[in-house]
C-alpha cells in the first residue's frame, strides 16, 4: 500500500517507519527542509529506542522516503496520515491551524480514492472541519478516519508494533476495510480493533489522557499527605494496587507529569467542555495540582539548605520528563531549575539523552554561566551543596554512593523519584528527601519531612 505521512515528529516518524516495516511504500513529508536532508541521511531528529534501526533498514530497502514535496507525496498515496502538531494556543485550546491548512493541501493534491487519517491528537469536530475544507478542492474522493494514538515516548516503537488496541473511527465501509487491511499484521495476536464513530475516537484520546494524568495527580496529593502525616506512600501505593478495580499503573508518585501529551490534552480537554458549556472541575483541579507539584522539589532542597539556595550550587540528575526519551517539553526539570535559578543558586546538569534539548528549550538561561551541563552523572555531583533527582533513568537507580557522597560538598539528596531506601541512605551518610516518604538525616532517627505542600 501507498502510504504519506505528513508530518515526522514522534508519532509521524514512528508510524511511517513502523509501516514501512510491514511491507509498505512510505513517504513521510515535512515542510522543514533541514530536518528531512538530515532523515535522508539516517539522522533522526528523536531519540526513541529502536527506532533508528528501523528506519535504516527500511530506507536501505526503498520501503521508506523523505520529502519535502507534499503535493507528490500526497498524490502518489492511497491512504494519507496527518501527524503534523497541535500545540495549544494560549487559551490552551488545541491550535489546528497546522491540521486545516494540510487538509486545504490535501483537498488540491488528491490523484485517486484516498483514505485520510487524522493522527494528530484533536478535538472533537476537527475530522469534519478538515472534510469540508477537503472536500471544496477534491477532484477525487475521499474518506475520513479519526486513528489516535497511544504510543508512549521511550516505547513508541514497541507500543506501535503490539498495540493494546486500534481505534479506528471511520465514516464508510471503504476507510473501515483499508484501514483493517493496514493494521492487519499488527493485531494478529488478537489484540482488538475498536470501530466507532469520527467523534467517538477524537474523544477516547484525550479521555485516555485526561484519566492517566488524574491518576499520577491523585497520587502524588496521597503522597504528600502521606507525608505530612508519617505514612509511607509506597506502602499505599502498594495497597491501592492490589486492588484489581484499579491496578497497579501510574500510581507511582512524583513531581508532576509533563511531555507533550499529558499537559497539552488535559488543557484542551478543559477547554473543550468550556466551548460545549460542561465545566471539566476535575480536570481543572488536576492542572492545577500538577503545576503546583512542579514545585515540590524546589520546596524541599530550600528547606534541606536551610531555607536559601542564594549562592548554593544544585546537581541535577534527569532533564527528560521520563526515562528512554529527550523530550523535556512541560519537564519537571526545567521547572526547578529555573526556580533554582531565579533564586540565586548555580545548577550543574546531567542526562544521558536529553541535554541538547534542554539547551534548547532553556535559551539564553545558559549564558548567565550559573547552569552547566556535566558529562556524568558524578561529575554533576562534584562540590554541589545537593542532589535532586528528577527522572529515574536506569544508571540513576544504583549508583556508587560512596562516591557520590564523597564528591557532594553536603551530603544531602532529594529524590524526586523515590529511587532508594530511606534507612539505607541514613546508614550511608545522607540527608534523604523523597516524596510521600518520612525524611531520614545521616545522624538521627527518622523524622517527619517538612510540608512541601
Amino acid at each position: 500500500m501507498n502510504v504519506a505521512i505528513i508530518g515526522t515528529g514522534y508519532v509521524g516518524l514512528v508510524v511511517g517507519a513502523c509501516l514501512a516495516e510491514t511491507g509498505n511504500d512510505v513517504c513521510c513529508v515535512d515542510i522543514d527542509e533541514h530536518k528531512i536532508a538530515r532523515l535522508k541521511q539516517n539522522i533522526l531528529p528523536i531519540f526513541e529506542p529502536g527506532l533508528d534501526q528501523i528506519v535504516q533498514r527500511n530506507a536501505a530497502l526503498s520501503r521508506l522516503s523523505f520529502s519535502t514535496d507534499l503535493h507528490a507525496a500526497i498524490g502518489a498515496a492511497s491512504v494519507v496520515f496527518v501527524a503534523v502538531g497541535t500545540p495549544p494556543d494560549e487559551d490552551g485550546s488545541a491550535d489546528l491551524s497546522h491540521v486545516l491548512a494540510v487538509a486545504e493541501v490535501i483537498g488540491r493534491s488528491i490523484q485517486r480514492e484516498t483514505i485520510v487519517v487524522i493522527k494528530s491528537t484533536v478535538p472533537v469536530g476537527t475530522s469534519a472541519k478538515a472534510a469540508a475544507i477537503i472536500s471544496r478542492h477534491a477532484a477525487h474522493p475521499f474518506h475520513m478516519c479519526s486513528n489516535p494514538e497511544f504510543l508512549k515516548e521511550g516505547a513508541a516503537v514497541e507500543d506501535f508494533m503490539r498495540p493494546d488496541r486500534v481505534v479506528l473511527g471511520v465514516d464508510s465501509e471503504r476507510a473501515r476495510d483499508v484501514m483493517a487491511e493496514l493494521y492487519a499484521p499488527f493485531v494478529r495476536t488478537g489484540k482488538p480493533v475498536l470501530y466507532m464513530s469520527i467523534a467517538s475516537a477524537e474523544l477516547a484520546k484525550y479521555a485516555c489522557n485526561a484519566m492517566l494524568a488524574t491518576r499520577i495527580t491523585l497520587m502524588n496529593e496521597v503522597a504528600n499527605l502521606a507525608e505530612r502525616v508519617g505514612a509511607n506512600v509506597d506502602e499505599v501505593r502498594r495497597a491501592v494496587g492490589s486492588d484489581e478495580r484499579i491496578g497497579p499503573a501510574f500510581l507511582f508518585p512524583g513531581p508532576g507529569y509533563g511531555g507533550s501529551c499529558f499537559p497539552k490534552d488535559v488543557k484542551a480537554l478543559i477547554r473543550s467542555g468550556t466551548s460545549a458549556q460542561v465545566p471539566m472541575r476535575v480536570l481543572t483541579s488536576v492542572d492545577e495540582t500538577n503545576t503546583r507539584q512542579k514545585r515540590l522539589l524546589f520546596t524541599k532542597l530550600s528547606a534541606a539548605l536551610g531555607g536559601d539556595v542564594s549562592g548554593r550550587r544544585v546537581a541535577i540528575w534527569g532533564l527528560a520528563f521520563k526515562p528512554q526519551t529527550d523530550d523535556v517539553r512541560e519537564s519537571p526539570s526545567l521547572t526547578l531549575i529555573r526556580d533554582l535559578l531565579d533564586a540565586g543558586a548555580s545548577v550543574v546538569a546531567h542526562d544521558p539523552v536529553a541535554t541538547r534539548s534542554a539547551r534548547e528549550c532553556l535559551g539564553c538561561v545558559g549564558d548567565e554561566g550559573r547552569i552547566t551541563f556535566a558529562g556524568t552523572s558524578y561529575e554533576a555531583t562534584v562540590g554541589a551543596d545537593a542532589l535532586a533527582i528528577v527522572t529515574d533513568w536506569n544508571e540513576y537507580r544504583n549508583p556508587n554512593f560512596r562516591r557520590v557522597r564523597q564528591s557532594l560538598a553536603r551530603p544531602v539528596i532529594v529524590d524526586g523519584r523515590n529511587l532508594y531506601d530511606p534507612a539505607q541512605m541514613a546508614a550511608l551518610g545522607f540527608d534523604y528527601h523523597s516524596i510521600g516518604r518520612v525524611s531520614v538525616l545521616s545522624s538521627a532517627t527518622p523524622r517527619a519531612a517538612e510540608s512541601a505542600a
